[in-house]
C-alpha cells in the first residue's frame, strides 16, 4: 500500500482531493450557510438596536417612557459592549455548553453555530447602523417629524434606505469575517470546513497538504462573495451616467391648444 502512496506535494494535495473531495465539499457548503443565515440574522438584530438606541428621552416624555427607554437602552448598550468585547470561540463554549447547565436546553452544534455568528454580528452591527443613521444629515429627520412622522416611520422610509448603502461595504465586511471565523466552531463540532479538514488528516497525518486545500477554498469563497457583494453595491448605484430628459418650456417651445409658441430671450 506504501508504494502506491504520491511521493511530491502537488501529488499528495491531488491525491486528497480525490479522497476527501466531498468531505471538504459538505464542510464548505455548512461554512457558507452559517456565515450567510448569521449575517443576514446579524443585520436584522443590529438594524433593530441600531435604531432603538438613536431613540432619544425627550423631556416631554412622562416618566414612565423615560425609565423604560433608559433601560432598553442600558440593556442593548451592555449587550453590544459584551459579544463586541469577547472572543467569538469564548461565546461558542458559553452558549453551547451553558444552555444545557443552565436552562436545559440540548442545542445541536449547528444551531449552537448559528445562534452564536447570528448575536455576535448583530453586535457589531449594530454599532454600524448607529454609525450610518447619525451619518445622514439632521435635516432630513427634522423634516420628516415637522409633517408628523414617527421615529420608527422616518427611519423606516427616510433614513434606514439611505443607511442601507451607506453601510453595505461593512456588511459584505462582516459576511466574509464571518466564513473566516466559522472556523472557530469546531470548538463545538460544527462540521464546517476546517473541522472536516481536521477529520481527512487522521489517515495520512499531512497537516500541511490539507491545510493547504483549506486555505484555498477559503480564499476561493471570499473572492468570490466579494465579487458578488460589489456588483450589488454598483447596482444599487445605478447607472454611472443620467440622461436628462427635456421638456418642451426646456427645449424653448410651449405647445398650447395644438399651437407651438417660440420662447425666445423671454419674449414671444
Amino acid at each position: 500500500m506504501t508504494s502506491n502512496l504520491p511521493e511530491g506535494f502537488f501529488q499528495w494535495v491531488w491525491f486528497i482531493l480525490q479522497q476527501y473531495g466531498g468531505l471538504f465539499l459538505q464542510g464548505a457548503l455548512y461554512t457558507l450557510l452559517i456565515a450567510i443565515i448569521g449575517t443576514v440574522a446579524g443585520c436584522i438584530i443590529g438594524f433593530f438596536v441600531g435604531i432603538v438606541r438613536t431613540i432619544e428621552v425627550s423631556p416631554e416624555d412622562n416618566t414612565i417612557k423615560k425609565a423604560l427607554l433608559k433601560c432598553l437602552h442600558l440593556i442593548l448598550s451592555a449587550y453590544v459592549e459584551f459579544f463586541r468585547g469577547t472572543p467569538m470561540i469564548v461565546q461558542a463554549m458559553v452558549i453551547y455548553y451553558g444552555a444545557m447547565e443552565v436552562f436545559n436546553i440540548d442545542m445541536s452544534p449547528l444551531s449552537a453555530g448559528l445562534l452564536v455568528v447570528s448575536i455576535n454580528t448583530g453586535a457589531y452591527m449594530a454599532e454600524t447602523v448607529r454609525g450610518g443613521i447619525a451619518s445622514i444629515d439632521i435635516g432630513q429627520t427634522e423634516g420628516a417629524k415637522a409633517i408628523g412622522m414617527t421615529h420608527f416611520q422616518t427611519m423606516l422610509y427616510i433614513v434606514l434606505p439611505q443607511t442601507l448603502r451607506n453601510i453595505m461595504p461593512q456588511i459584505g465586511n462582516n459576511l466574509i469575517i464571518n466564513i473566516k471565523d466559522t472556523s472557530v466552531l469546531n470548538v463545538i463540532s460544527v462540521t464546517e470546513l476546517f473541522f472536516s479538514g481536521k477529520s481527512a488528516i487522521g489517515t495520512y497525518y499531512k497537516y500541511f497538504e490539507v491545510f493547504f486545500i483549506i486555505c484555498l477554498i477559503y480564499f476561493v469563497m471570499n473572492l468570490t462573495v466579494s465579487r458578488i457583494l460589489r456588483f450589488i453595491e454598483k447596482k444599487m448605484d445605478g447607472p454611472d451616467n443620467y440622461k436628462l430628459v427635456k421638456s418642451d418650456y426646456m427645449s424653448g417651445e410651449i405647445t398650447e391648444n395644438s399651437s407651438i409658441i417660440k420662447v425666445k430671450g423671454g419674449k414671444q
